[in-house]
């Protein structure tokens, strides 16, 4: 899955950037570990007054137009103000559970769709999933902070929008998904989280051999 990528990866300009604006470690960390992707969709206006998905070719879905048109997705708002994009996967009519995804650090709902649509026909889950702020069609700037407000979004609309109870909700993070994941898990009951690649620490992603927790750390487990 896509992951941060090594420092002798990144060029003299993007080095300057990342470590003089500021020169602060937190912030160092912070954009090492999120790395949105140039949007791979966006949301439409239909005449219904919904949003409808339409995929750049960058996304590469896998399936068919007619399961691309069952992809439900909308916008719901977070706590900081942010306008967070969310897709909901009805792949089983009479599924018992349903997945809240969390994505890695490199992708957007775009990319994942297709992925998506393949995980739920396997587990007979429905999915559903939502970009981090500054991801995809989502607002605002890919923060800590923002990361948690927006699960935090996603798990209420979740909740309303399809009146989805707790006991059938698992939450699945992967990689930098596994922050917010765990953050969820510590506030609201849920039927199983599942953790893929979890994260030491921002350090310990941006810096390999860092072994100490330092006070500036992010995402520290």
């Amino acid at each position: 899955h896509p992951e941060t990528p090594p420092m002798n990866g990144l060029s003299f300009k993007e080095l300057c950037c990342l470590f003089c604006c500021p020169p602060c470690p937190s912030r160092i960390a912070s954009k090492l570990a999120f790395l949105p992707p140039e949007p791979t969709y966006a949301f439409l206006p239909d005449p219904e007054g919904k949003w409808k998905l339409h995929l750049t070719d960058r996304a590469e879905f896998q399936y068919n137009q007619r399961d691309l048109d069952e992809v439900e997705v909308f916008f719901t708002r977070s706590s900081r103000g942010n306008r967070v994009g969310c897709m909901y996967i009805r792949v089983a009519g009479n599924a018992r559970f349903t997945v809240l995804f969390s994505h890695g650090n490199a992708v957007d709902l775009g990319q994942m769709s297709s992925f998506y649509i393949g995980l739920g026909s396997r587990i007979g889950c429905n999915i559903f999933s939502y970009d981090y702020s500054g991801y995809g069609v989502s607002t605002g700037k890919p923060t800590e902070k923002n990361l948690y407000a927006d699960i935090d979004a996603a798990w209420h609309a979740l909740r309303t929008r399809y009146c989805i109870i707790p006991e059938n909700i698992i939450l699945y993070g992967q990689s930098i998904g596994t922050v917010p994941t765990v953050d969820l898990a510590s506030r609201y009951e849920c039927a199983a989280v599942i953790l893929h690649s979890p994260l030491t620490s921002g350090m310990r992603v941006a810096f390999p051999d860092t072994k100490k927790t330092y006070c500036f750390d992010v995402f520290p487990k």
